[in-house]
């Protein structure tokens, strides 16, 4: 196996398919990176822990076929330190031979059959055609609010809710739940969980993917696997397996109060009010809803701090508490300037939404707050 290419080139896509190594393993192979030559001039990079993997094709040069895994460590670390010049990488007798410039590295090769294989599978259909940008925001306005506790099951995934004119993603922890919403046209109506910090690595590739501006993104669905198509760029991942929760019951019918507020000066008003909430405490900051006036508290130890918004209120006067880092997630992840916030007691969620459509939708359970 030989091929010479750019170490830019090489060393953007091993940042791509590096995402797939894991370290935590007692499988030798899955610390490793396949590299495959064909003799019409293409390099494929694979790496997989199992439940994710990766490949990544690119041209090459002065191509001989062949394949060998390397270490995906010390392989990435060598490249990125080389000169942004050519590279040549030749693979005999058990030894990977890696030349640049000046330097002359030699290290050991491992077998390519003992490399998992992720081929394609067969009788695919294609589901959706994501445009990128969408499909990044989607993630990034859902898949913070999954739960990070991999005893949870299903809600470490975001549900992808395939209906026949719109997609939902749905994430929830047990404290917050976060649905994006996007008018679709979709050929069948189906339902997936994908591991939410396995979405996030998507997000990723496809900011690092040198894609053109209206480039899609495929999804595949086979059996227990999703299959994300990123232009030379294939991610083959494992679905989460059970049912998600129904979602739709948790959210309220009613509303007592309902106000609107701009979110910038919401948001920046808490994180200054978070300063001084405790996180023994559960982080705890107090709305307090009179007329159009939003005073935000906190307090500990070391001192107190009040905040005041201007809102637009509907409905009753309320006290309530929260968790502010739930609040400040949210409103984080947020474009839209002016947002509708529901409430019903000091004890039942909150909703939070747009001002106009259902393009997002936002439930945070609240703290019980004691007066004292």
């Amino acid at each position: 196996m030989k091929f010479s290419c750019n170490q830019q080139s090489l060393s953007k896509a091993l940042n791509i398919v590096s995402k797939a190594v894991t370290s935590r393993t007692t499988i030798p192979i899955l610390k490793g990176i396949l590299l495959k030559v064909n003799n019409d001039g293409q390099l494929t990079m694979s790496a997989s822990d199992l439940d994710l993997s990766i490949e990544k094709t690119l041209e090459v040069e002065n191509a001989r076929a062949g394949e060998v895994v390397v270490y995906a460590k010390l392989f990435g670390d060598i490249i990125r330190k080389l000169p942004n010049d050519m590279i040549t990488i030749e693979f005999d007798d058990g030894k990977v031979m890696i030349r640049c410039a000046s330097s002359e590295f030699n290290i050991i090769g491992l077998p390519a059959d003992e490399f998992p294989s992720i081929n394609m599978p067969q009788n695919t259909s294609d589901l959706i055609l994501f445009d990128k940008e969408i499909l990044k925001d989607m993630i990034r306005k859902t898949s913070f609010a999954a739960s990070i506790d991999e005893s949870r099951g299903v809600i470490t995934g975001v549900l992808i809710e395939m209906e026949e004119k719109s997609l939902n993603m749905v994430a929830l922890d047990g404290f917050r739940m976060a649905i994006a919403r996007e008018e679709m046209i979709n050929r069948e109506r189906e339902n997936i969980i994908i591991p939410a910090k396995i979405l996030q690595e998507i997000s990723k590739i496809i900011s690092e993917a040198e894609t053109e501006e209206n480039d899609q993104v495929r999804l595949y669905i086979n059996d227990k696997r999703a299959i994300f198509m990123i232009e030379d760029i294939k991610v083959v991942l494992r679905l989460l397996e059970g049912d998600f929760i129904k979602y739709r019951d948790i959210l309220p019918k009613e509303n007592k109060t309902r106000i609107v507020v701009n979110k910038s000066d919401f948001l920046n008003s808490i994180e200054r009010a978070s300063l001084l909430a405790k996180v023994g405490k559960n982080n705890l900051i107090k709305l307090d809803m009179k007329g159009n006036n939003l005073e935000i508290t906190s307090k500990s130890e070391e001192g107190n701090v009040k905040e005041d918004v201007i809102i637009s209120k509907e409905g009753n006067d309320l006290v309530i508490g929260f968790n502010s880092k739930y609040l400040m997630d949210v409103l984080k992840v947020i474009d839209d300037e002016q947002i509708v916030m529901l409430f019903n007691t000091s004890i039942s969620p909150c909703l939070v939404q747009p001002l106009n459509g259902n393009s997002f939708e936002y439930l945070i359970l609240p703290v019980r707050i004691t007066n004292n």
